[in-house]
C-alpha cells in the first residue's frame, strides 16, 4: 500500500479545482502564471509570451556551470517545498564509527534499511528527507535528514547501529514561530549540503537528496493577465498577503522572463 500525502486537503486546493475552471487557458495569449504550492506555503512564477524561443546549440544546455547553478536551485527548491509542507522541523546526523564509510552505494543500501526499519518500529508511513554529505574532516560520508514528528534518539541510534547519532533543535526563531517556520530552516541546513553534492564529482549520476515517496506537496497552477493579478489570486487561496516577496525586476541585470516568488506564514 502506497502512502498518501501527508495531511488532509487543503482549502485552498478545494478552492483552486473551481478557480482554475473559471479562468481557463489564455489560449495563445501572453499571461503571467503562478504555482503556487499551498502545503507549502510558496509559490512562484513568470511571464509566459506567446512566442517561446526554441532552445539552440549555444544555450545554457551548452555551459556545463550555468547547468549546474540551475540544477543546484531546482533541487533546492524542490526539497524547501518538501519539508516545508509536511513540516519537517526535526534534524538529525548519522555517522559511520571507526574508519568510517566511503563508498557512495553502500551508504544508499544502508540508509534505505534504515528507514524501512524506523518506518517498521513507528507502525507507519512517514515523510523525511535525507542528504549524504562528505566529512569535511576525512572521515567518509554522514547523513542529515530531517522528519515531523518526535522520534526517542535511543530509537534512531539503536535502529541506526552503525555509529553516532545526533539531534540539532531548529532554534534561533521569533517568538512564535512554528513548525513552519522551523522547517524552513531545517530545509536550509539539507538545501546547503544539497548545494555541495551538485558540485561534488564524487557523486556521480547519484540523487543529491532522498525523499519519502506519497508525501510530495500539492501543485496549483494560477494564470492572469497581470503580475499583480496572479500574485493577488494567490493570496486569495492563502487567505492573505504574502509576507516574503521577491522579484526579478527587483535584480540588476535580470535577462530572463520577469519571475517572481512568494511566501506566507500560516
Amino acid at each position: 500500500m502506497h502512502a498518501q500525502s501527508g495531511g488532509p486537503e487543503s482549502e485552498a486546493t478545494r478552492r483552486g479545482s473551481s478557480l482554475k475552471r473559471l479562468i481557463g487557458s489564455p489560449g495563445g495569449r501572453a499571461y503571467w502564471s503562478f504555482t503556487l504550492y499551498p502545503q507549502a506555503a510558496e509559490g512562484g512564477g513568470c511571464f509566459v509570451p506567446t512566442l517561446r524561443a526554441e532552445r539552440v546549440p549555444g544555450g545554457a544546455g551548452s555551459d556545463p556551470g550555468r547547468a549546474q547553478v540551475e540544477a543546484g536551485r531546482r533541487a533546492r527548491a524542490k526539497l524547501r517545498r518538501y519539508a516545508a509542507a509536511n513540516r519537517l522541523n526535526r534534524f538529525w546526523t548519522l555517522t559511520y564509527a571507526g574508519a568510517g564509510c566511503f563508498d557512495q552505494e553502500e551508504l544508499r543500501w544502508d540508509v534505505a534499511g534504515f528507514f524501512r526499519a524506523l518506518r517498521r518500529e513507528l507502525g507507519e508511513a512517514f515523510p523525511y528527507v535525507w542528504v549524504p554529505e562528505w566529512h569535511p574532516g576525512g572521515h567518509g560520508l554522514h547523513v542529515h535528514f530531517a522528519v515531523g514528528r518526535f522520534v526517542r534518539q535511543t530509537l534512531i541510534k539503536e535502529v541506526w547501529g552503525r555509529g553516532i547519532v545526533h539531534g540539532k533543535l531548529i532554534g534561533d526563531l521569533p517568538v512564535g514561530s512554528g513548525a513552519l517556520e522551523e522547517a524552513r530552516v531545517a530545509a536550509g541546513y539539507l538545501a546547503k549540503y544539497v548545494s555541495k553534492n551538485i558540485a561534488d564529482q564524487r557523486i556521480p549520476h547519484l540523487h543529491r537528496y532522498e525523499v519519502a515517496q506519497g508525501f510530495q506537496p500539492e501543485r496549483l497552477p494560477l494564470q492572469a493577465d497581470s503580475q499583480e493579478a496572479v500574485v493577488g489570486l494567490a493570496s486569495e487561496q492563502m487567505g492573505s498577503e504574502p509576507t516574503r516577496r521577491w522579484f526579478s525586476s527587483d535584480v540588476e541585470g535580470w535577462r530572463a522572463p520577469p519571475a517572481y516568488w512568494c511566501a506566507w506564514s500560516v
